[in-house]
């Protein structure tokens, strides 16, 4: 069990072993669509919205890594806990992932990374940060703020260029936090005012 700063992450360790003689070969993509379709509606019930999540597979333990958020507030310890607890057991009723996985369930935190294009679009106007599966103008990285969204693409003031780029080309997107707003960093440098000469 493994718990970090006021807001989680939760981490938990689950074994889980597939029934003997039972084959799985399921892509990625197909296995991240069978969890999050077992585990929306579950913290649903639980109060909680799915954020998110992230499946890497391997060939010892596997990853899922499940964001969870709540309206109006921040995500609690208690949160993670509970929906660790929930989680689990129906995965091991279920059993969509074969072999031993690690589940580690957090809030998305202040640089949240961003799924879907509702999401894309809560953060218009702000700074985020992209890694594209195809390069782009040269460049797979890029931190802008967004302009607009629609449901295919996302526009975004990357320094003095205006980039639109499609949501399927995005392999990975996080906000990049105003700290000032959030009043965890200084607007500008904090010292001593300079001393004015006396005149002569």
């Amino acid at each position: 069990m493994y718990r970090k700063g006021p807001h989680g992450p939760f981490r938990v360790s689950v074994g889980s072993v597939p029934r003997h003689g039972e084959a799985k070969v399921d892509s990625v993509s197909d296995t991240v669509t069978r969890i999050t379709s077992l585990v929306a509606p579950l913290l649903e019930s639980l109060g909680l919205e799915l954020w998110g999540l992230e499946y890497s597979p391997t060939s010892g333990r596997s990853l899922l890594r499940v964001y969870i958020n709540v309206t109006g507030r921040h995500v609690a310890i208690e949160d993670c806990e509970r929906a660790s607890r929930e989680i689990s057991a129906a995965m091991d009723v279920h059993d969509p992932i074969s072999g031993e996985y690690t589940l580690e369930v957090s809030s998305p935190g202040i640089d949240r990374p961003l799924y879907t294009p509702a999401q894309f679009a809560l953060y218009c106007g702000q700074q985020i940060k992209l890694t594209l599966r195809l390069p782009q103008d040269g460049r797979r990285r890029m931190q802008g703020a967004i302009k607009a969204t629609d449901a295919q693409s996302l526009t975004l003031q990357v320094e003095d260029q205006v980039v639109n780029i499609a949501f399927t080309n995005i392999e990975k997107a996080r906000v990049v936090p105003d700290l000032v707003a959030l009043g965890l960093a200084s607007s500008g440098p904090v010292g001593r005012a300079p001393r004015k000469q006396d005149k002569g």
